[in-house]
């Protein structure tokens, strides 16, 4: 592989569009982009200066490196398939690096399907959002052969403040799902702290500063907050993604024969601003359902 290798990125929504800015901006030559949302891609193509591919394999022509940061297991499944359009043809020398949030056994199944097509696969999990995808501080967790990780590892420093390796394929995905677990439930948890604090008549910023002193304390109390108290959802990390890896989560619960009721109970309120037309708001937009002030406007939506 070149010294430095040409990247092309699959899936340019938020964080693709992003981690190709960066890189582009750290010198690294993004050279193909595949969405398929052709005119989203098409003004981040004419910005990097990159070629705009209607075929996946052409992609995988004209790049050392492909990133993919798709939505679902579903996508995935699609953009690797054995057959037809995919990123697998033409794919031998070259190496996949796979950052999208998707079930561990995926990450398992495209390692075995690049090894067939002579390719090598890594999952590069991100517990970040996009500010921090567009200033290269993602917190990125990994999982693979040691030798991919390796191989790209120039490239993953560039695009993260920190990086760790965690294991073999599907490892870096189980503790990714884990984390936005947690996450999910403690937005979910503060979401009803600020929604009963507004409903007995008490000032929210003062109880954010208390919480902040206290073992309410959080990581998201301080990136929603603030948003959940001043009804500000502008999407950094979506309601829909929340459900999505929720669900993820618990799939490995069951798979576990565990039982997850706070994890279950999130899952059912990510889920119900789905199903209310808000799986597009950030994911502090929880608050909606949570505030009574705002419940009924927000189902009725």
């Amino acid at each position: 592989m070149a010294a430095t290798p040409r990247i092309g990125i699959v899936g340019v929504g938020r964080m693709g569009a992003n981690i190709g800015r960066r890189l582009h901006e750290t010198g690294y030559p993004v050279v193909a982009l595949y969405d398929a949302n052709q005119s989203v891609a098409d003004e981040v193509a004419r910005e990097l200066g990159a070629e705009l591919v209607r075929e996946l394999a052409r992609v995988t022509a004209a790049s050392d490196v492909i990133i993919t940061v798709v939505t679902d297991d579903a996508a995935m499944r699609k953009v690797f398939a054995p057959t037809g359009d995919s990123l697998l043809t033409g794919a031998a020398g070259k190496i996949f690096v796979n950052c999208a949030t998707v079930s561990p056994g995926i990450h398992v199944e495209v390692e075995r399907l690049a090894k067939a097509a002579g390719a090598q696969s890594l999952e590069a999990c991100m517990a970040s959002s996009i500010s921090q995808a567009r200033a290269g501080t993602l917190y990125l967790m990994c999982g693979g052969e040691r030798s991919a990780f390796e191989r790209v590892k120039p490239m993953l420093d560039k695009m993260s403040s920190s990086l760790r390796f965690v294991g073999k394929a599907g490892e870096a995905a189980k503790v990714k799902a884990l984390v936005n677990m947690v996450m999910n439930i403690n937005t979910a948890g503060l979401a009803e702290g600020l929604g009963l604090g507004e409903s007995l008549g008490l000032d929210l910023t003062m109880l954010r500063e208390i919480f902040a002193q206290t073992g309410a304390n959080s990581r998201v109390l301080e990136t929603d907050g603030e948003d959940m108290q001043n009804h500000d959802h502008a999407c950094f990390f979506s309601a829909a993604h929340a459900a999505k890896d929720s669900g993820i989560a618990l799939d490995l619960a069951h798979d576990a024969g565990l039982s997850l009721p706070l994890a279950e109970a999130t899952k059912r309120q990510f889920d119900a601003m789905r199903a209310a037309g808000l799986g597009e708001l950030d994911k502090s937009g929880i608050a909606e359902l949570t505030f009574a002030s705002r419940r009924s406007a927000a189902l009725r939506t």
